[in-house]
Parts: structure tokens; C-alpha cells; sequence
């Protein structure tokens, strides 16, 4: 297993940065950061998987791949699913990597690092996550916890995923990033489950997946890449670029 098949799910709409994939970062639309990131991971063929035709149109400007899917799609990973059928109808690349639309600053190797745990043949999903050293964002529930135990293999198994601060006594803390390496299988059987009673409860997708027994590993990275929701965050995503 050395290559996957990576999908960034861009949708227009966003409530707090309006047309969020196409604000500018220093020349360029974010989503076309995100897509230059994902091809610097070098694991395989990205393609953005889009509901606009204005994302699609920046994306083909500079050179990318974009998927034109329906509109109605609950969640990035009923999109992705949709995408991958269009992109690869073969089923050539048995992994299906997810990177979020909203995250410019992501590291090619944190993109790498959610890949690595589907060395393990019984991982259905690899993601991956961070120690949280910020006492402030510990209790703060717009941080995802992972709940895991090491794998034996350089990995951590996920037991739990939590908005709450857990788990309790001394040790680490550790925040979960959204980014999702699939097994192909794995993401059609995914998409067809019913939002899960602990997923509603908690508003998180990825308990859906544990609910029904798959299994998922997380990979430890340096630090959190910066999501852009705001245009407080806009602002920060260009300072850094242009720092860089």
C-alpha cells in the first residue's frame, strides 16, 4: 500500500466566511492552497469534489483536478464517496484520503501521517491528532478529544471521540483533526449507516464509524493546522503565508 486516491469536498456555502473556498490567500484561492498542499503530500492523484462551478472553474485556473457533485450531500463524506466514483469508477486505488477545504496551512506530512495507519490490515479509517498543551483549549468543546491507546505499531487506536475533556486524571490530552484516510469499503459501508445515536449526542460523524465497529488508528503530529472559519482566521492564514 504506497498510494491513495485524495479528495478535498469544497461546498460554497459557509455562514461565517461567505464563498469561503475562494477567499484569497496572498494570489491564490484557499481551496487552491489546500489542493497544492495535498499534491505535495505526493501520495497519489487529488481531486477536488466540489457543489460550484465557481470552485470548479478557480481549481482548473491553476492547473487541478475538480469533481462536480450534487448539491444535497449531508456530510464531505457522502461527497467524497461520490467523488471517488467519478474519479476512479475502477476502484483502482483501494484508499480514499479526506483533506478538509478549510485548512491551507495543513502540512504535507500531517496528510501523509492520517495514510499511515491503514498499514495495518485491520484499520478501516486512519486519522490523525495532537497533544493539547493550551490549558484554555483543554475544557474548550470546539476541540474535538481523541480517546486512544497505543497500537504497538507507532499508532494509537481510537476507543472514544469526545467534546468533552477526557480522558480524566493525569496524562495527555489530545485534540483529533479532522482528516480521514478510508478504505474504500469502509467509506461505501460508512455512508450508508444511519447518523448513530453517540454521533447526534455528541455532533460527531467518526462515532458513527466506532457504533458499528470499525475500527480507526490515529497518528501523533507536531501541531494543529489552522482551519479558516472566520475572517478573523482569513487574516491569520495570509499573515502566515506571507511570513513564510
Amino acid at each position: 500500500m504506497t498510494t491513495a486516491l485524495v479528495i478535498i469536498p469544497s461546498r460554497l456555502a459557509a455562514s461565517r466566511l461567505p464563498r469561503k473556498p475562494l477567499a484569497d490567500i496572498c494570489g491564490k484561492p484557499m481551496i487552491v492552497r489546500v489542493l497544492e498542499q495535498a499534491q505535495n503530500a505526493d501520495i497519489g492523484p487529488v481531486a477536488v469534489a466540489c457543489d460550484d462551478k465557481d470552485i470548479a472553474d478557480a481549481v482548473h485556473d491553476h492547473g487541478g483536478r475538480a469533481i462536480m457533485t450534487r448539491p444535497d450531500h449531508p456530510s464531505g463524506s457522502d461527497r467524497i464517496q461520490e467523488a471517488a466514483g467519478l474519479a476512479d469508477p475502477d476502484g483502482r486505488y483501494e484508499i480514499i484520503l479526506n483533506v478538509q477545504g478549510d485548512v491551507p496551512l495543513i502540512e504535507p506530512k500531517a496528510i501523509r501521517a492520517a495514510f499511515a495507519p491503514l498499514t495495518l490490515p485491520e484499520v478501516a479509517i486512519g486519522t490523525i491528532m495532537t497533544e493539547l498543551t493550551d490549558p484554555q483549549f483543554r475544557d474548550d468543546p470546539s476541540f474535538v478529544k481523541a480517546v486512544t491507546t497505543p497500537n504497538g505499531h507507532g499508532h494509537h487506536r481510537a476507543l472514544y471521540f469526545t467534546r468533552a475533556t477526557a480522558p480524566s486524571g493525569n496524562g495527555p490530552i489530545f485534540q483529533h483533526i479532522g482528516i480521514y484516510a478510508y478504505r474504500r469499503a469502509a467509506l461505501a459501508s460508512f455512508v450508508k449507516l444511519s447518523p448513530s445515536p453517540l454521533e447526534m449526542r455528541e455532533k460527531l460523524e467518526q462515532l458513527r464509524a466506532l457504533e458499528a465497529g470499525m475500527r480507526i488508528d490515529v497518528s501523533i503530529i507536531d501541531s494543529a493546522p489552522m482551519d479558516v472559519n472566520t475572517p478573523e482566521d482569513l487574516e491569520r492564514a495570509r499573515e502566515a503565508y506571507q511570513a513564510s
